[in-house]
Formats: structure tokens, C-alpha cells, sequence
């Protein structure tokens, strides 16, 4: 057995909330996992990252697995909206956390430098979610930082230099929403050239490429060049031989990838934007903080929602309606229930129904008509695919058998630069089920929440 096809990829996966380690093994078996939270502190009026913490978590993990599982290399995937100012061999300026708004004098001025969605295909997002308005917003709290800058890291690319110090760029996180790229051109967009920030880009690798190396206690492992998150999810099904079909990647963010939808159909008022995959090629999507909504909707609700629940609150009438988070295709309003009060499971129930609508109503704004593959978090409340398969029923609704789409990915783009494609294909089909006044539910919810928005369409109903 040579050493390729007896080695391990460590993936982090780094997420704004949780950040994870996977260890797959050179068979595509996950061989062990292990967790830890962000810390997020308070320095000079703004949230930064703790990233000492997080780099010595890091660390500590590689050197206590990296002879037991035989690991080889280290991979990053990692959550939109974030990046890196580097000067020499440290950090410009804090890591910033994306959910902080500029003060409104600052955001009046620097939100006139956008590029027109037209251009980036990035929306005009709220926060730092477009991570180039925070890289203006640090520019304009301090002019000569970014000319002391030496380097504009996204943030897997931070870790991999943190890790080999090799400092490069990956078009995946430049294009995910940023105004940094130029999808169409495939190149930076007017705001990097305008700014002066071009020379503050390294250049670019692709995810999975080698960029480096680092040494544990006892092993040198090849430091892989990062990927973001949803993108590597992207990756791993059209590895699996998937072509004509939609992505649905659950998490913190419902982020929904249709590469069969015509860039024309984006809207940038609903959260519609194209992503750019590994490969350079412009990709349809659309996003709402589904997790993050349910969580908020719920109360918190981690226990199972039985069938008897949604029958329940479809029978009474009880709506949750957009907004729990920002952004999203319906901008604009603060979320909340309408209907009887409903508490326990039937609330959580009401918060799941709110999330499967919200992905039926995407689904639909973005011409969804092929096949639908459901990946993530979402997964695990069982129902949520169940729904949505009964909600559209000429749509295949397929389900992975892994919770873990973006580390799976991110593993796949490491081993294939080693010469390995280890994972099958272990999705099963979503069966819809008989559910009582659903369509009507749905009708009802739509026509609800177009009245909380002034008028704005919410798209055709779903090809139900």
C-alpha cells in the first residue's frame, strides 16, 4: 500500500458559531470529529475573533490525532463574509465578526463605492455579509491601514497561511458575495482595482491545491489550500456525478445553488446572487439564515416534531411569517407568528413549516426544476425533507445520508489533489406524505407574508 492510499485529511471546518475537525481516512470513512466554539470578544468598539484561541484548538487537535489516524494533510473550509488584513507575519487589524453595521454616516459613505449588482452579482447585503463593505469600513475608521496592509486574506486562505505562512486566493470565497469578484469577467471587480487593493491580493490557487506544509510534534503535513463552505459542499455532489440538479445546503444559512438558472432571473432585493464554484463558473443562488430563523422561531427547540404537530398547526391556523434574521427573499420585515399561540412542539412545529416554505418559495425563485439534493444541519429534524418533497412533487427530493456536505467536500478537493477519489454517492429519495391542508397552508402563508411587504411579489407558487 503506497503512502497516499494509507494516509488521513484533516478538515476543519470552520463555522461563525461552531468550528469542527473531521479526520477522513483514504477509504472516505470518517474516522473521528471533534468541536469547539469561536470566542468573540469586544476590542476597540467592535466584535472580533479570538483567533489565538481558535489556532491553538487547532493545533492541539492535530498533534494529539496526526499519528493515530495517520493524517497527511490539513484542509479549511469555512462560512462566508469573513476575512483578513495581514501586515508581515500578523494581523493588520482584528478579524472581524460579519454581524456588526457600520455607524449610518459611515455606510451613507462608503456604500456609494459598490460596484452595480450587475457587475459583482453580489446583492447589497446588511452587515458585513458583502465582506468588501467591511474591508471599506475598516478603511474608513483608519485611511492608512490598508495602505500598511501587505495582504487581503479570505478567510480559509487565512488559516492555510497561518498554518504553512504561504499567503494565497481561492475564487469560491471571492465570490461568494463579496463585490470583490466579477463573475462574467472572471476577475476582481471595479471596487478592488478602484480601491488599490489589487496588489494586496496573492495570487491564486485552486481549493484542495498543496500551498505548503506543517510540522506536529512527529509528521509534516501538506497545509491544502481552503474552500468556502457551501461551494465545497457544491463540489463534493457534482463529484459524485451529479450535473442537472439544485443544492439545498442547510446550516446556520439555506444556501440554494441552481447552475441550470440563468443569471438574468437573480434578484438583488431577494438575496438572489451568484456564487462561483472551484472551477471558476458562475452559479445561481439564493440564501436565507434558515438554521439561524428556526433556532430564533422555535425557541430553541431541539427535540423531534412529530407528524400529529404539523397537522396540528396547519388545523389552527398558526403562521410563522419572514423575517427571524436578516436577509433572505423577504427583506424588510421582523418576523413573528400569527394565529393561536402556540407553544412546545407545536411552535417548533410552526418554525419548521416557516423554514420549509421559505425553501419552497426559494426553490421556486430560482427556476428550480430539476432534481433538489438536501445537505446539512436541517437534515436531522427529518420532517424538513419530507415536506418539502410533498410540497413538489415533480421534483426528485433526495436526501445525503452525511450531515457534513461542506467537510466531505473540502476532503474530496484534498484527496484529489493527492490522486484519490474516495466517497460514493449514499443519497435516498424523500417520499412525500399526506398532509391535510398543506397546499392551502402554503397559499395561505405566501398571501400573509405578501402583505407584510408592501407589495413586493413573492414569486410564482411552487410547481406543486
Amino acid at each position: 500500500m503506497n503512502s497516499a492510499s494509507s494516509s488521513s485529511i484533516a478538515v476543519f471546518d470552520l463555522g461563525k458559531t461552531n468550528s469542527k475537525l473531521f479526520i477522513f481516512a483514504a477509504d472516505g470513512s470518517m474516522v473521528a470529529e471533534s468541536r469547539t466554539r469561536p470566542v468573540w470578544r469586544d476590542k476597540g468598539g467592535l466584535r472580533v475573533l479570538d483567533d489565538g484561541h481558535l489556532f491553538s484548538w487547532m493545533q492541539g487537535e492535530l498533534n494529539e490525532l496526526a499519528d493515530r489516524h495517520r493524517i497527511s494533510g490539513v484542509m479549511f473550509s469555512g462560512h462566508g463574509c469573513t476575512f483578513a488584513l495581514v501586515a508581515g507575519s500578523s494581523l493588520a487589524a482584528p478579524i472581524l465578526d460579519y454581524e456588526q453595521e457600520p455607524p449610518s454616516d459611515v455606510a451613507a459613505r462608503i456604500d456609494r463605492l459598490v460596484p452595480a449588482f450587475e457587475e459583482t452579482f453580489s446583492p447589497r447585503l446588511p452587515l458585513g455579509f458583502n465582506y468588501g463593505r467591511h474591508i471599506l469600513w475598516l478603511q474608513d475608521r483608519d485611511p492608512a491601514l490598508l495602505e500598511n496592509c501587505d495582504t487581503i486574506l479570505a478567510y480559509p486562505q487565512f488559516w492555510s497561511w497561518r498554518f504553512a505562512g504561504v499567503a494565497v486566493s481561492e475564487v469560491s470565497y471571492l465570490g461568494c458575495h463579496s463585490h470583490l469578484w466579477a463573475p462574467l469577467n472572471d476577475d476582481y471587480s471595479s471596487l478592488v482595482h478602484e480601491q488599490g487593493w489589487r496588489c494586496k491580493m496573492p495570487a491564486m490557487a485552486r481549493a484542495g491545491a498543496p500551498v505548503g506544509t506543517w510540522n506536529t510534534k512527529s509528521r509534516t503535513l501538506t497545509v491544502h489550500n481552503g474552500v468556502h463552505d457551501s461551494n465545497a459542499a457544491l463540489y463534493y455532489y457534482r463529484s459524485l456525478g451529479f450535473s442537472d440538479f439544485t443544492l439545498v445546503s442547510t446550516g446556520t444559512w439555506v444556501i440554494i445553488f441552481n447552475l441550470a438558472c440563468a443569471l438574468d432571473a437573480l434578484d438583488s432585493e431577494r438575496d438572489m446572487l451568484a456564487n462561483v464554484t472551484v472551477d471558476h463558473q458562475p452559479a445561481a443562488t439564493i440564501r436565507f439564515m434558515g438554521g439561524r430563523e428556526y433556532e430564533i422561531a422555535s425557541g430553541g427547540w431541539n427535540k423531534p416534531i412529530g407528524l400529529e404537530a404539523v397537522a396540528a398547526v396547519i388545523r389552527k391556523g398558526i403562521f410563522a411569517l419572514p423575517s427571524f434574521a436578516p436577509g433572505g427573499p423577504m427583506p424588510g420585515c421582523e418576523g413573528c407568528f400569527v394565529g393561536p399561540a402556540a407553544e412546545g412542539e407545536e411552535r417548533a412545529a410552526a418554525a419548521l413549516l416557516y423554514v420549509v416554505l421559505m425553501t419552497d418559495l426559494s426553490l421556486s425563485l430560482i427556476r428550480s426544476e430539476n432534481d433538489i439534493v438536501i445537505d446539512g444541519g436541517l437534515v436531522k429534524t427529518g420532517l424538513y425533507q419530507v415536506l418539502l418533497a410533498t410540497l413538489r412533487p415533480k421534483q426528485k427530493v433526495l436526501v445525503s445520508a452525511v450531515s457534513e456536505g461542506s467537510a466531505l467536500g473540502a476532503a474530496a478537493l484534498a484527496f484529489e489533489s493527492t490522486g484519490l477519489s474516495p466517497f460514493v454517492n449514499e443519497c435516498g429519495r424523500a417520499d412525500p406524505v399526506a398532509i391535510d391542508g398543506l397546499s392551502a397552508y402554503r397559499t395561505r402563508w405566501l398571501s400573509l407574508a405578501q402583505s407584510r411587504l408592501g407589495g413586493m411579489s413573492p414569486g410564482k407558487e411552487a410547481n406543486g
